[in-house]
């Protein structure tokens, strides 16, 4: 068994607080341990942005997440969705689809039903589409 660490990655801007409790930190990391539990994934971690909006993607635990992927200690990184990932659908592809990969990163985002190891999922462009769009609309 590795020792790698299996990322869990919550995010909450502002704007999501509005969309409820279905959001919450809380509610995300219960989502997250119980999905990295039931399926044996070892060594996991929190890594949380409370109040960091997705199109951001300088936030603090981020890129601690994203330098201990960089020093070889992450395996997988797991979100509630896509859109906790970020939502400038740009970067996030650019995650999903290239860095996480050239860092041998499996990437699950549970909602959205992605998981790189499976393959990518073809709405996957459409849910990034939808989290940019959705970010952009009048308050």
């Amino acid at each position: 068994m590795t020792n790698k660490i299996t990322a869990l990655y919550c995010r909450l801007s502002q704007d999501d607080m509005l969309a409820g409790e279905s959001n919450s930190i809380t509610n995300q990391k219960e989502i997250l341990l119980k999905y990295a539990q039931d399926n044996h994934f070892p060594n996991p971690q929190f890594y949380v942005d409370d109040g960091w909006s997705g199109t951001n993607f300088n936030r603090p635990d981020f890129m601690r997440m994203i330098d201990d992927m960089k020093d070889g200690k992450i395996g997988i990184i797991i979100t509630k969705d896509l859109s906790r990932l970020g939502r400038d659908y740009l970067m996030t592809g650019q995650f999903v689809e290239i860095i996480f990969p050239e860092h041998d990163i499996r990437y699950i985002a549970i909602n959205d039903n992605v998981d790189t190891q499976r393959s990518v999922d073809d709405m996957m462009v459409f849910h990034n589409v939808f989290n940019d769009f959705y970010h952009s609309l009048p308050k």
